[in-house]
This record gives C-alpha cells, structure tokens and sequence, in this order.
C-alpha cells in the first residue's frame, strides 16, 4: 500500500501521529480478543499509513452480499455518469435529504470526492432511502483511502453486510428510528441520572436521543471520531451505543440541573459533544464506554426488532420519508388525581420507547370505578403494558410499571403465580428500581442459541410486541430474581423474593411495600399503607 498522504486531506488540519511503542508488526494477525483490546486502546493512532493498511482490511473482512460493487464497478460507473462532468452538478441522492455534510480535515479535492462517492452509491444501492451517518462514515473513510474507488469498495462492503445482528448502517427511516428508540431505552437503563435530568428539562426526550448518532459522526472533533471509527469497524454499530451512552454520562457530570432550566437541551448536548476535549480525553471516554455493562447482542438485537415492529404497526414504512413525533404526554390536557404533567411525563421517559410513543389513557381508578379488585381486573385486561399509581392517605405517591397483561395471571390456574419481564420496574416518589439485572447483568447469563439466526418471538395477539428481558433469555440464579407481579382473589402483588415490593389486599384499600430480591429496593413509601387513590394507566393507540 502507498502513503496515505494524498490529494483528499487537507494535512495542516490533520493530528499529528501519537507515539506508540510496542505495536505488532502484523496487527491484523493478532488473536481477536488482543485486536479489540489494541484498537480499543488506539494502537492506530501512532501511524497513518498503519490506519489506512487496518481500515482497508477490516473492511475487506466484513461478510457481505455476492453482489457488492467494487473498485472497477466505481470507476465505470463514474465514467458513465460524470464523465467530464463535475460532481457539483449532479444532485445528491435523496436518501440525504436534510442530512448534514462534515468534511473533518478533507481539502476541496477531498469534499468532491465524498459526493461523488455519496452519488455513485445512491446509483448502486436503490434499496438505500435514508442514512444520515453515510456522509461522515464516507468522509473518515476517505481520509485512509488511496483513491475514491478504494473509498467506495470499502463503504460498499458496509452498506452491504449481511454478518448475523452485526449492522454498520441504518439505511431507511425504519431502521434509523428503530435505533434511536433502542439508544433511548439503553440511556434509560444505563444513565439513569442522565435520563432524568433530561426528560425534566426538554419538551421532548426522543428527539433529544434521535440524534444520538450525530454526536459520534458529526459533533465529535476529528480525533475523537476517528478513535470511534477505529472500534466501530471491527466490532460493528453495537460498539456505538456505548460511546454514545459514555458521552451522556459524561455531560451528567458536567452540567447542573439549574442550568438546563428553560435551556435547549437538544442544541446544549450537541455543543457539549463539540467541545468534549474540554470534559475528557478520547482515552478516558473509551475507557468509560467499555465499561459499561451493557446486555448481550442478541438482546439488543430483540430489543432492536421490537422497536422496529412498534414503529411499523403505528404505520412506518421502509420507504417512507421522515416525520416527526409529538409528545406523548400532553401538558395542557393530561390530568391525574395523583401525579402532576410533568410527573407523569418523568415516567413516560422511564417506559420503554416503543409504549411511550403512545400518550396515557386512563383504565382505572378507585375514585371512579370503586374498591373492586374484580373491576380492576375486568378494567386492565387487554392492555399491555400497565402504570399502577398509588397515593396513600399520608399523601405518599408510589407505583410500579407492570409490562403483562393481567390476563396472564389466569393461566396459572388456582395458583398465583408470577408473570412479566425485566422491563417492570416500581417507583417510590420519583425514584425508580429495576430489575436487579439491569444494573448486574453479570448475575445472570444469557441463554446460548442454538442458531447463528435469532427469531423475534411471535406474538400471541395483534399488538402484542416482542418481550425484551424476557426470561426466557436468562440463566437466573433463583426463582426469586424474577418474580414480577402476581395477581389473585386476594389482591395482587409486585416483586418477590424475601419480601414484597408492593402488596395490596382485595378491597384496594390496604398495602405494604418493602424490599425484595427482584428489584433490591427499599421499602416504596411508610410499609403499611391505606390507599387513598388507586390509578391504572394503559397506552392509547393513535
């Protein structure tokens, strides 16, 4: 491979190579565990021409459609359809309409090329109808190209990978919002403090996460990204999730809840991203997303599935154009005898994206529809999932997110036994416990398959959406880790295993709380309790 030092970059902006001692002769021989430490901790840093020889590789490496256009294919395609022509007066592909065009530190020569790539892939890839990422991706790629037909068999390989739940780019709106909704639940679980602080001060906190993918391949400065793109193109866009998730914690860190008040969240974080060598070096913020323990690629990849399927039953298509959603959680019409909006909008932002799409309906309340464990039953069954409120006489509000239906509970007969899913979580105030394995996922093991091909479970009813934390998914230590709710004649209960998150007995009228295993909480509100308010809220199909 010739130097990388070509008529694309723009060499006064680019970062000086690092000094690194101890790099392998061969990296790309290295056993895969030690190649994703060394590229993890930015071996290709110290030499362009290592980087180039890496990127060119690992692209070659990615299992890919029969039919994947190549160098030669670029080269007459372009012949073709520019000849002696330049790019700027051919129109950019549809697919990047509204889509932003970062150059990093390419010259002029450098940004034509990009479009001629980002044209000629739009010619090639019909089935491509929207991809946001592609310009950045094409952009830092080229840096480490020899020429534009190397650039464009390298991204082609990408677009094109057909590697079991290893997805590189989101190429519909479909896909591109399915992964927004899935970055909002992971934000959700594992930047709690984040999540809140942001859904307290923004209108709206999926379209706060919808650009999730901006801050990596647009905010981020050039060294940064690239540090990015160097594990992103060995271990594929699950990697991406967890830098971005790092960068959410870190703006946490950096920012006072004062501050937000009446602020632009979606503009602050975006400048956040573009100023992070001010909060963290590249080697701290690599070094926090890896330590995130994240669940495994199969249930991303659930949870992925799941939310595209919700996406596609409120009428999403693959082809469809962009459209933006509302607020599910009307601050001007939502009323509730136990939560105020802006409450209520604080647990909207905690329930998984798919649900919180849809806004509250109310199903049951005891000031309207009396004490009756009977009428609470016949008034909830069909919905899935649930938000149980309650406020105590003492004027204590506690609750629980309840992801089953309650019809569940009759198919266990006489007995109560317990159904649900790791996405149940209770709240006392407006705290929130989860399952105990979303915070120590390391205490439970993922099922192996048996399959290189995963099946979304088939749901037992229209509407019904794929469980994500389904049991099913897990090797528990004990029963007692799962014991999400339980219904009966006698009242129901939340939460098990040496004691009960929340019981309430059959009139509505009386409860306890206090810890349990399964979501290793402290006691919801005073341990005995009368009810003052009862509340059930299901999600409204619009």
């Amino acid at each position: 491979m010739g130097s990388p030092k070509g008529p694309f970059v723009d060499w006064d902006r680019m970062p000086e190579p690092e000094q690194q001692a101890d790099i392998p002769r061969d990296i790309l021989t290295q056993p895969p565990k030690e190649l994703k430490r060394l590229l993890r901790e930015g071996c290709l840093a110290a030499s362009r021409a290592l980087r180039a020889q890496v990127y060119h590789r690992l692209c070659q490496q990615v299992a890919c459609r029969l039919v994947t256009p190549d160098a030669a294919v670029y080269r007459d395609v372009t012949s073709r359809l520019f000849g002696k022509h330049s790019a700027s007066s051919h129109p950019l592909p549809d697919f990047l309409e509204g889509c932003s065009m970062p150059t990093y530190c390419l010259s002029p020569d450098g940004v034509t090329a990009v479009k001629k790539i980002l044209i000629c892939i739009g010619n090639l890839f019909p089935d491509i109808t929207y991809s946001p990422t592609l310009p950045s991706l094409v952009a830092l790629l080229l840096h480490y190209s020899e020429d534009e037909a190397q650039c464009f068999e390298n991204i082609s390989r990408l677009i094109a990978s057909n590697a079991p739940h290893t997805s590189y780019i989101d190429q519909s709106f479909l896909a591109h919002r399915a992964s927004c909704m899935t970055f909002g639940d992971l934000a959700n679980k594992h930047c709690p403090a984040a999540h809140k602080l942001i859904a307290s001060s923004s209108e709206n906190v999926f379209e706060v996460y919808s650009e999730w993918l901006s801050w990596l391949f647009h905010d981020l400065p050039f060294d940064y990204a690239i540090r990015v793109f160097d594990v992103y193109l060995l271990e594929g866009q699950k990697v991406l999730y967890r830098i971005a998730l790092a960068l959410l914690k870190q703006y946490r860190l950096s920012v006072a809840s004062a501050e937000l008040e009446g602020a632009d969240v979606k503009a602050d974080l975006q400048a956040f991203v573009q100023n992070i060598a001010k909060h963290t070096t590249v080697d701290k913020l690599l070094e926090r997303a890896f330590g995130i323990r994240l669940f495994s690629r199969k249930e991303i990849w659930l949870l992925q599935m799941a939310n595209r399927k919700a996406l596609m039953e409120r009428g999403i298509t693959m082809v469809q154009s962009r459209q933006s959603f509302h607020l599910a959680v009307d601050m001007q019409t939502f009323s509730s005898s136990t939560v105020t909006a802006q409450e209520m909008r604080i647990i909207w932002s905690w329930i998984p994206e798919r649900f919180s799409l849809s806004p509250p309906l109310l199903l049951f309340s005891t000031s309207e529809d009396g004490c009756s464990l009977q009428r609470f039953y016949s008034c909830c069954e069909g919905y899935e999932p649930t938000v149980l409120l309650i406020k105590t006489t003492e004027g204590e509000v506690c609750g629980a997110f309840l992801s089953s239906d309650w019809s569940e509970r009759k198919k266990n007969g006489a007995t109560s036994g317990f159904f649900g899913t790791g996405e149940c979580f209770v709240r006392p105030e407006m705290e929130r416990y989860e399952w105990v394995f979303i915070k120590k996922p390391e205490l439970a093991k993922a099922v192996p398959t048996s399959s290189n091909h995963l099946a979304v479970p088939t749901p037992q009813r229209k509407g019904r959406l794929s469980p994500f934390l389904a049991i099913r998914h897990f090797l528990l230590p004990s029963k007692t880790a799962s014991m999400f709710m339980s219904g009966s004649r006698e009242g129901i209960i939340i939460g098990g295993g040496g004691g009960q998150a929340l019981s309430l007995d059959a009139d509505l009228l009386w409860g306890h709380t206090e810890h349990c295993e399964t979501f290793d909480n402290p006691p919801l509100c005073q341990e005995n309790f009368r009810v003052q308010l009862l509340e059930v809220w299901g999600f409204q199909n619009t």
